[in-house]
């Protein structure tokens, strides 16, 4: 049986972790209120470039002459599907529950799924802890660590051009982005979208975690009036595309970690407390016992001397 003061020194113990714990779920909650708020505010600009893409391309795809089937631009460039780029979002830190290991399996399992297939899967980690699994097993094309704790567009800018001269130079024939969806504090959404090459189906997609209703009836397609050609319009508006949706990825993958770790430490900050409370009772019941046992000796010991 362990003596009272190992239980006192586990006692104190810890009642330090449940500080710490504490104290990291507010600052936590903290990050997750400007990662919210920057979430929301670039979802609507996204969801108007998708539909804004969907009416540019269906449109220009429509009045092409029959018989032209050459794309107008690299990144609409269709090919078999051999070597396929998986861009993999993932956490700079731990301590965020089951956050970073389910992008972890997804990833392996997609990576897995493609080798079944007999394509040539490679990987690009964003993040310290994707990074630190996965290059102890394959090898890695690209990576970026530490984004997270300030994402800024500059960075999606970076990512969206190596992302976008692979592809063009025929490194990859397709582009896949994995990451947690932000939905709620209490729940991330694992995504995996295709992102190059682009056409007019993927690009009109609702946004991811919004599915379509049924019965409600299709906007209609924007005529837009254009002066440039289309290859110059696709110039300037696809790499742009590109960039806002490793943008938004981005953005969701960070608030979603905040919020995978505020609720992580939220609950070791309960369990720390139910330990403390078993931890106590147990140490009171210990010291009773010391206590009943010194109060029998006495009363024995003073018992003796009488008799004798």
């Amino acid at each position: 049986m362990p003596s009272l003061i190992d239980i006192r020194r586990r006692l104190r113990s810890v009642r330090s972790t449940q500080q710490v714990t504490k104290a990291m779920k507010m600052v936590a909650a903290a990050k997750l209120r400007r990662a919210q708020a920057r979430v929301f505010g670039a979802r609507p600009y996204a969801d108007a470039m998708r539909v804004l893409m969907r009416d540019l391309m269906a449109r220009i795809e429509t009045n092409r002459p029959a018989g032209d089937d050459a794309p107008l631009h690299p990144l609409l460039a269709r090919r078999t599907e051999q070597k396929v780029l998986l861009l993999v979002l993932s956490g700079d830190k731990g301590l965020a529950g089951a956050f970073n290991t389910n992008i972890v399996k997804a990833a392996h399992a997609f990576l897995t799924e493609r080798e079944r297939r007999g394509q040539q899967p490679v990987l690009i980690t964003i993040g310290r802890k994707g990074r630190d699994f996965f290059r102890r097993r394959r090898r890695l094309e690209a990576e970026r660590v530490n984004i997270f704790a300030r994402v800024g567009y500059n960075h999606a800018r970076d990512i969206a051009g190596e992302i976008i001269s692979r592809f063009t130079n025929g490194q990859c024939d397709a582009v896949y982005l994995l990451y947690n969806e932000f939905k709620s504090i209490l729940t991330q959404r694992l995504v995996t979208e295709p992102l190059l090459p682009l056409e007019p189906q993927a690009a009109g997609q609702p946004e991811s975690g919004k599915p379509e209703v049924a019965g409600k009836p299709e906007e209609t397609a924007v005529d837009y009036i254009y002066e440039q050609p289309p290859a110059e319009i696709y110039r300037h508006l696809l790499p742009r595309f590109v960039e806002v949706q490793v943008f938004r990825a981005l953005l969701e993958s960070a608030a979603a970690e905040q919020a995978a770790r505020m609720t992580a430490m939220d609950a070791a900050t309960n369990n720390a407390a139910e330990m403390i409370e078993r931890i106590t009772l147990n140490m009171n019941r210990i010291r009773q016992a010391a206590i009943t046992k010194e109060i029998i000796e006495i009363v024995s010991g003073a018992a003796a001397l009488e008799e004798s």
